[in-house]
């Protein structure tokens, strides 16, 4: 026993659990794949097509070498370093001064050098895009919102250029649905605010939806700072680079309204509106802002924005966190059960600043943690009512970006035997465990880390 205030977390042996469930005939699993239509922008082209897209450029009013920041995030965005080095090397080529400044709120830890590191293990550094990185944590206030008086702030270093560029790839937003939600606007309004900035705007957001508040904020900053326009994404269900454009600060909300129309038709989802148990091999902050994708499991956990309307998913399990998280588990509260390796990579510190800032207590709730696969699999079955393991509904995913291919039980692969948007490429066959109760498939996903 620990002595008070030194509490300790550690796994449910997986002997207890086979106590409480009993042993449990397990579901054969096979393989299938989604069939998706896309035509991504070739690698090789990224650098240039960003680079063109410097174009559409509102560049007039910033001095012959003046200083240009360009924001750069913390998510897993594709082909990031040859979109930075594109826009960077062409300005660079037009006389200007640009640096890259991390625009990313609170992540990192909320520290300067926590930030650098978040674009560094995203491939983005001074040597890889050939232009100084300038993290601060420092912001100054432009202005306040007319109505609520909610302050409006920007990072010191960018507000201090001559112009300011965005990139960032626009989707659906994981916490909210609106007109505009992931993208550029978002990134002026909580990426560049910095912590205190997303602070303001997630405390705001828990009585002022988000899809309110981003727009006017974000003309605010508009308004108030040298925006010269942004350089949006758009990617497409294998998360290959599929649109990049420029998009000039007189059609910022309008033009990435249209872009996240587009975004939706291209988001990967999963291919049934109904499991009893969905096994995600990881998380991250690089493959979504809340480290899986709510519009994929279908969860939120704000409490003040309304549930996406699908899939519904009764257990969900989680085995581990990628290593450009940084320890940010903050999908945590999302799952139901997770492994003990993500249990050991997470650092609750930096869960819990990015949930508190976030308004969303519930993003960092540690779920009960499994010492194996396989007790997490019979704990989970065994919660989700009484159901056949030739009935029951259940897919293993590598994580909520890459969807093409999912290990699903015998249900469903006889399900899609009988559509056209899926093929069965291997068929059921019993679940294998290592010694230690580990899965012995690799993660569905042929490209997994």
């Amino acid at each position: 026993m620990t002595e008070r205030g030194d509490p300790t977390v550690g796994p449910i042996p997986e002997e207890t659990i086979l106590e409480v469930c009993g042993e449990r005939d397990l579901p054969r699993m096979g393989v299938i794949e989604q069939i998706w239509e896309t035509d991504p922008i070739p690698i090789d082209e990224v650098e240039s097509r960003a680079a063109e897209a410097v174009d559409s450029l509102a560049l007039d009013e910033v001095p012959d070498g003046g200083e240009i920041a360009v924001g750069a995030g913390s998510r897993g965005i594709a082909n990031l370093p040859a979109i930075v080095r594109g826009v960077v090397g062409e300005l660079q080529s037009r006389g200007y001064e640009p640096f890259v400044f991390p625009a990313m709120g609170s992540h990192g830890g909320a520290t300067a050098d926590g930030q650098r590191g978040k674009l560094d293990a995203l491939g983005v550094s001074e040597e890889t895009v050939g232009c100084e990185v300038r993290a601060t944590m420092e912001v100054v206030e432009v202005g306040t919102t007319p109505e609520r008086g909610v302050s409006v702030v920007a990072d010191a270093n960018a507000a201090a250029a001559d112009g300011i560029v965005p990139i960032n790839r626009v989707k659906p937003h994981t916490d909210f649905d609106g007109r505009v939600e992931s993208g550029l606007s978002k990134m002026l309004v909580i990426g560049m605010g910095k912590q205190r900035g997303a602070k303001f705007a997630h405390e705001g957001a828990v009585n002022w939806s988000f899809r309110e508040m981003i727009p006017q904020i974000a003309r605010i900053l508009l308004d108030a700072l040298p925006v010269v326009g942004g350089i949006a994404a758009v990617e497409n269900q294998h998360d290959d680079t599929a649109i990049l454009e420029g998009v000039p600060p007189s059609g910022f909300l309008e033009r990435e309204a249209e872009l996240l129309e587009t975004a939706y038709e291209k988001l990967p989802t999963l291919p049934f509106d109904d499991l009893d148990v969905l096994v995600v091999d990881q998380m991250g902050k690089e493959i979504s802002g809340t480290g899986m994708d709510t519009n994929v499991v279908g969860r939120r956990e704000f409490g003040f924005e309304p549930e996406p309307e699908s899939p519904t998913i009764g257990r969900i399990y989680v085995r581990s966190l990628t290593e450009p998280s940084h320890g940010n588990a903050t999908a945590l509260g999302m799952a139901d059960l997770v492994h003990r390796d993500l249990i050991a990579e997470t650092d609750l510190s930096k869960a819990v600043i990015n949930t508190v800032t976030a308004s969303n207590l519930r993003g960092a709730r540690v779920p009960p943690i499994m010492e194996s696969d396989y007790a997490a699999l019979v704990a989970a079955l065994s919660t989700v009512g009484i159901v056949g393991p030739e009935e029951v509904r259940v897919a293993r995913v590598t994580d909520t970006m890459r969807l093409e291919r999912l290990y699903v039980s015998e249900a469903l692969i006889e399900e899609a035997r009988e559509r056209d948007d899926l093929r069965v490429v291997a068929e059921p066959e019993p679940v294998e465990f290592d010694g230690e109760g580990g899965f012995t498939a690799p993660p569905p996903s042929p490209d997994a880390d």
